[in-house]
């Protein structure tokens, strides 16, 4: 009995996929979620160029944003829920080619309307390219190197936001506007190719089919969705009546999709699994997370600017920071939640959020760039820990049939708590200012009105490490400790 015993010790401490093994499959995901990201970030670099190219004002232009933004946002649960029932390889396959195709247009755009529209086309793709990424690390990576693969994701999702305005400058000066969206196209190709090659064949079940889809369901939430990211974009934290008017219609929509679900035979989201997993509380504490983690983005550059007075090429350098930071952290944060469990360093990096946002409440403007890039590298630091451990988490505990929507919903949580940060903390910022014109507010005013902000920011993170803590005894565990 002894040497069959120590042949089983042998077996199991064996990695069950050699690491070349996953290179491709990591390799073909890494760039659909680069591309995604950098598809939201390069184009609003672009602005000043189309409104000139365009003859247009700057309201119209920013649909050229919106537009991506609204598809993403409306889409993405349906496209995980499709990924689900129809096949994930070929359904991703497909938002590949669409994505593609639409830049192409995008950079060919004769008129303003027709550039919006190819960006909307673009957003239908990039939509099932993130809904379905984080679904496909189940199918194409060990299990105890589930959080690695996530790691790897998140930090390419933070290179594609940070990579998009430098490489959007350059290629508008050397290029045209046109290049910001025919640099995809090349990408896109290679994306395509690597995905067809490596990641697995689909396994769709087979008792669901086309005519179970959720189309009530499906409708209700993206009109819900486009009503909420409208609200929260069109006034940029200045509440109209139009903004209020659409938030009602948001409500609205959030009671009806939730009878709606309860009716239907085959609902786009199970409410009661939300309920019982614990996974309600993992996609609040992302939404909460992400909506601070924008206050570093919509604050910080007023702050450096107009409090402390640098130019805007030091501004760029110091609000770069946070990005790199989340990219150099990926990785090394999936590593940590392999080996010391997810749920360890969730709550790590909450408390690394928390404390950056605490400093940046209590140091005083006296100390200057380092008083604000000290706490802004904890706080990066500890996004990268806790959206890679939450991302384990929760994917590790779900079923191979419903991986697409639960991965769609992440993404869709992180959304929302961006668009919500741009708005609302925007809002807190130009409050406590104490002037309509935050340009002309005195430094001393900017400088309080950032602490004000960053308290605000601290107490949200509080409530989300009290929403995880209360979810944890319903959450699945990924504990590698825990397993027999």
């Amino acid at each position: 009995m002894k040497p069959m015993t120590l042949h089983k010790i042998e077996v199991a401490a064996r990695p069950a996929t050699p690491i070349p093994g996953i290179l491709g499959p990591l390799a073909a995901l890494s760039l659909s979620m680069l591309l995604s990201s950098l598809g939201t970030s390069i184009a609003n670099i672009g602005l000043p160029a189309l409104a000139r190219e365009f003859d247009a004002s700057l309201a119209e232009v920013q649909w050229v944003v919106l537009a991506y933004l609204l598809a993403i946002t409306t889409l993405i649960v349906g496209a995980g829920r499709l990924g689900d029932m129809l096949g994930r390889r070929k359904l991703l396959l497909g938002g590949l080619v669409v994505f593609t195709i639409a830049s192409a247009l995008s950079a060919a755009a004769p008129t303003l309307m027709s550039l919006i529209v190819a960006r909307a086309a673009q957003g239908v793709g990039a939509a099932v390219m993130m809904a379905l990424t984080m679904a496909f690390v189940g199918d194409s990576v060990p299990k105890e190197r589930t959080g690695t693969a996530m790691g790897l994701l998140g930090a390419m999702s933070a290179i594609g936001t940070a990579l998009g305005p430098t490489l959007g400058g350059f290629l508008i000066f050397s290029s045209g506007w046109p290049a910001i969206f025919l640099v995809n196209v090349p990408m896109g190709f290679v994306a395509i190719v690597l995905a067809r090659a490596y990641l697995p064949a689909d396994r769709p079940d087979r008792r669901v089919g086309q005519k179970d889809f959720d189309i009530l369901g499906t409708v209700l939430l993206a009109l819900t969705l486009a009503a909420y990211a409208l609200s929260m974009t069109l006034g940029r934290g200045n509440f109209g009546s139009l903004d209020i008017a659409l938030l009602v219609v948001a409500v609205a929509g959030v009671a009806l999709f939730a009878l709606a679900e309860s009716k239907a035979p085959s609902p786009l989201i199970r409410l009661a699994t939300l309920r019982k997993s614990g996974l309600s509380a993992s996609l609040l504490a992302s939404a909460l997370v992400s909506t601070v983690m924008m206050t570093t983005l919509v604050v910080g550059p007023f702050y450096l600017s107009h409090g402390l007075g640098l130019d805007a090429l030091r501004v760029g350098l110091i609000v770069s920071i946070g990005p790199l930071v989340v990219a150099l952290t990926g990785i090394p944060a999936g590593i940590f939640a392999d080996r010391f469990g997810a749920r360890t360093i969730i709550l790590a990096g909450l408390v690394a959020i928390a404390s950056g946002a605490a400093l940046l409440y209590a140091l005083p403007a006296s100390s200057g760039v380092l008083g604000y890039a000290v706490p802004l590298v904890m706080m990066t630091a500890g996004y990268a820990l806790f959206q890679t451990a939450n991302n384990t988490e929760v994917m590790g505990g779900i079923a191979q049939e419903s991986r697409g929507v639960i991965s769609a919903m992440l993404n869709l949580s992180r959304n929302l708590g961006l668009v919500t940060g741009a708005s609302l903390m925007g809002a807190v910022f130009g409050y406590a200012t104490g002037t309509i014109d935050i340009g002309s507010a005195r430094p001393e005013a900017i400088a309080a009105a950032m602490q004000t902000t960053f308290a605000v920011a601290a107490i949200l993170i509080v409530a989300a490490l009290a929403i995880v803590i209360a979810g944890a005894s319903a959450a699945p565990t990924n504990d590698p400790t825990e397993r027999q």
